[in-house]
């Protein structure tokens, strides 16, 4: 109710850590167990008075079901049920419960036909790969098993940085580069489709325009909706604009584009959101951690109750964005990325960074921890101490 689950200062003492809160919950874990034996109980006695010995028994028979008679909504007694609960066949085997085991195909992937074992030195050697691969909307989740294959082998730590590069030409499918870890490195010349970097857990993704086009990139839509969405970690550049929920929940990627449509960076914990263009309306609902930094923000489309707008003037920060900003045009070629750089004087005026207050507050109190001499981790751990104090 209080939404403050995911802050480990859950009031009622049962979503938090904290010593002295849980201290609040009176409760047994032999109270949840007493609760589920009930709950079994209750459903054999329902399934008797129905006639079922299994709960096997039970999926697709529709006809023991029936429509009340009376709703207490008149919304809901306007509504007939007659053809979802119809049951055109006696024979309970003939297509009222999943029968068979679902084809996906998984082995006709272009990961699994053609990328883990092109990379398989990089595998098993850490040798480097590099190669350059045509690539159509039906390819979906491209890398993923190959990343996959490297976590399982390497852990947390993936491989050294760009020990897999491989470059791709045409229209990717949904999810390119989701979940992929360190050590591997995606690039496309040409578009994707929505959830790119979904989960991003390390690696680095590329997408630019082919060389060829006479539109500016700046100004066209290269990938689709929720991109970055989850990530924990690695590098996204995009040269050209982003749909809408463009970086949702990232909580640890850096990640560039030149526009996006609604709702950008909601719910975001932490990393880096670096927008060279346009935003839509309600940008950064719900953001807890990370910063932002736009060019040319209209405050008006910016959902303020949980973050601050704020010039860019610490010189350190500033150096950093541009860092990010000059990894972009080595990365993806981008013109206006170039454009930016050559007048970065007047560049850097037009940032706006958008950080959630208590983030920022956060952030002070590690800092000051950290001048006091404490290690980051236990600097990190006092401020959380003193913010839940």
């Amino acid at each position: 109710m209080l939404r403050v689950c995911n802050l480990n200062t859950c009031p009622f003492g049962i979503c938090t850590q904290n010593e002295t809160l849980r201290k609040r919950f009176s409760g047994k874990p032999e109270y949840v167990i007493n609760y589920l034996k009930y709950v079994a109980q209750d459903l054999r006695e329902i399934m008797a008075r129905l006639g079922f010995h299994t709960v096997d028994e039970m999926v697709g028979r529709s006809d023991r079901l029936k429509q009340r008679e009376s709703a207490a909504n008149w919304k809901a007694a306007e509504v007939d049920l007659d053809r979802l609960l119809f049951r055109p066949y006696t024979d309970t085997e003939v297509g009222h419960r999943c029968l068979h085991r679902q084809k996906h195909n998984i082995g006709e992937t272009l990961d699994m036909s053609k990328l883990v074992r092109m990379c398989k030195p990089a595998l098993d050697c850490k040798k480097t790969i590099r190669a350059r691969l045509r690539i159509q909307n039906t390819n979906r989740v491209t890398g993923t098993i190959l990343g996959s294959e490297i976590t399982r082998r390497y852990g947390e730590e993936g491989l050294p940085e760009d020990t897999i590069k491989l470059s791709f030409v045409g229209s990717a499918g949904q999810s390119f580069g989701a979940f992929i870890p360190k050590g591997l490195t995606l690039s496309l010349e040409g578009d994707a489709n929505d959830y790119l970097g979904k989960g991003l857990s390390g690696g680095r993704l590329m997408v630019f325009p082919s060389r060829e086009v006479s539109f500016a990139a700046e100004a066209n839509v290269i990938i689709g909706n929720v991109a970055c969405f989850g990530a924990t970690g690695g590098e996204v550049y995009i040269n050209g604009q982003a749909g809408e929920r463009f970086c949702v929940r990232n909580s640890g990627a850096t990640a560039v584009v030149e526009g996006i449509g609604n709702h950008g960076c909601e719910y975001m914990t932490g990393g880096r959101a670096v927008i060279l263009g346009k935003i839509g309306r309600n940008f950064a609902a719900g953001m807890s951690g990370g910063v932002a930094y736009v060019l040319d923000m209209q405050p008006e489309l910016c959902n303020r109750d949980l973050v601050e707008l704020e010039k860019l003037e610490d010189a350190a920060e500033q150096d950093e964005v541009k860092a990010i900003v000059e990894r972009h045009l080595e990365f993806t070629g981008s013109p206006l990325a170039k454009r930016l750089l050559d007048t970065w004087e007047d560049t850097v005026q037009r940032f706006t960074k958008v950080i959630p207050r208590e983030y920022k507050a956060m952030m002070l109190n590690i800092a000051r921890f950290k001048a006091e001499g404490h290690s980051d981790a236990e600097a990190r751990r006092l401020a959380f101490m003193e913010g839940n104090g």
